[in-house]
């Protein structure tokens, strides 16, 4: 091969691997989720459930959706629960399951993906903090769930950021979720349902918890958002965690 040939095939290999190198330098110069993690959500934990114990700690009669804002389409719905044909997975979906009394694990999937699994229900959630990861077209009973530190979704890099822009707060924004229930008794959400979920850690009476703050919103069925509160206890380890898929009984 003459010198001229040459120079032009390095080039040409230049041009195809650049692209490649390039993308390596940004990934490595963004910092990921799991580094800039403010508090640290990991674990084992079980909710505590010191209000509405009658919803959630048993089946409440049909029609029996108070506090739930349903518009006619939502009361009509409820009104036509059958325990016989329900769908007892459904409760299980992403806007009704922080509210059923059950133990969640939390771990790192990746460094930019949050994991919850639950044991009762045996869900799995995945809260991803890449902003460039592709909506999926399907809806799901879990749907799609994006996450950011602080109440505002920023941008890292490793020059400029700094701790005090990431916040203490957790949110995560849900959606692509196919129709579930916001109680056991058939109380319903539909595929247009968006939800919005603050988790915070802290420390009370001497324990470590984490609250999250949830807020349904549902065109569909709700004439305004439905909005509660969640709090878990953390766990010294796994030796309680007894997964029981939904509609095991």
């Amino acid at each position: 091969m003459t010198e001229p040939h040459r120079l032009r095939a390095s080039a040409l290999l230049f041009a195809i691997a650049m692209p490649a190198m390039v993308q390596d330098v940004m990934a490595q110069e963004r910092v990921t989720a799991r580094e800039v993690a403010p508090v640290d959500l990991t674990g084992y934990w079980t909710a505590v459930v010191t209000e509405d114990w009658r919803w959630r700690m048993v089946t409440p009669p049909m029609g029996d959706y108070a506090s739930v804002p349903l518009n006619d389409e939502g009361r009509r719905v409820a009104d036509g629960w059958d325990p016989a044909e329900g769908d007892t997975c459904k409760v299980y979906g992403a806007a009704g399951v922080m509210r059923m009394p059950l133990r969640v694990h939390i771990t790192w999937e990746d460094g930019n993906t949050l994991r919850i699994d639950t044991d009762h229900g045996t869900q799995t959630r995945l809260l991803r903090f890449d902003a460039g990861a592709m909506t999926p077209a399907e809806h799901t009973l879990q749907g799609y769930s994006t996450a950011h530190w602080g109440r505002e979704d920023i941008g890292f890099d490793r020059e400029n950021w700094r701790e005090a822009d990431v916040g203490t707060t957790l949110k995560v924004t849900t959606t692509h979720m196919s129709p579930g229930y916001l109680r056991r008794n058939g109380v319903p959400y539909g595929s247009e349902t968006v939800m919005i979920e603050y988790y915070d850690r802290h420390a009370s009476y001497g324990e470590e918890w984490f609250t999250v703050t949830t807020i349904v919103s549902d065109p569909q069925h709700l004439t305004q958002e439905f909005i509660t509160s969640s709090s878990f206890k953390l766990l010294p380890d796994g030796s309680a965690w007894n997964p029981v898929p939904c509609g095991s009984g």
